[in-house]
């Protein structure tokens, strides 16, 4: 498998684990940067859930945005990074904008993540470290029926595709299995 691994797959097909399980195997320092915010009760559940998941000595990054710069600030030792996940961070970007911390329009939104995205390719290649970056594919389910729904997960798809490319290996999960897509 190569430097930069993007791992995609619908909600709870597996991606997480089989990337906590990778890491694992290797022995080596992990730095985790995790882009959830506990907006609710549920949500911090699930954050604590993944936090007892992870060994003690990772090291864990929160940051929700402006990750190339976090982690290059935080990478230290860290032969493997771990990204989870590049879904919450394209919608921390998206809702900065729809809660009034830029004035939204589609290009504006576009054009963050596009700078974040170019942020954290631009990372990947200045360290040896190994990065999986965990996504989700929203795009195989119902079309959304608010347009704003729509908007952002086309505009997930867009940054799913710009990594996917610019990756070394790509996996899709489907119920639990691993499928090697590149």
């Amino acid at each position: 498998m190569g430097k930069c691994i993007l791992v995609t797959g619908g909600a709870r097909s597996g991606k997480s684990q089989f990337v906590l399980e990778q890491a694992l195997k290797t022995g080596k320092p992990v730095l985790f940067v995790a882009t959830a915010e506990a907006g609710d009760a549920e949500m911090q559940a699930r954050i604590e859930a993944h936090k007892k998941s992870r060994p003690a000595n990772w090291k864990t990054l929160e940051a929700r945005t402006g990750l190339g710069k976090e982690i290059e600030k935080s990478i230290g030792d860290a032969q493997t990074v771990i990204i989870d996940c590049i879904t919450l961070l394209t919608n921390n970007i998206f809702m900065d904008y729809i809660s009034g911390a830029g004035k939204f329009t589609e290009d504006k939104v576009e054009g963050s993540l596009d700078e974040e995205i170019d942020g954290i390719l631009s990372c990947i290649k200045r360290y040896r470290a190994k990065f999986y970056l965990v996504t989700n594919e929203v795009g195989l389910g119902i079309v959304p029926e608010h347009p704003m729904s729509r908007l952002y997960r086309d505009m997930l798809g867009k940054v799913n595709q710009k990594l996917a490319k610019a990756a070394d290996g790509v996996f899709l999960f489907v119920a639990g299995i691993p499928v090697k897509i590149k």
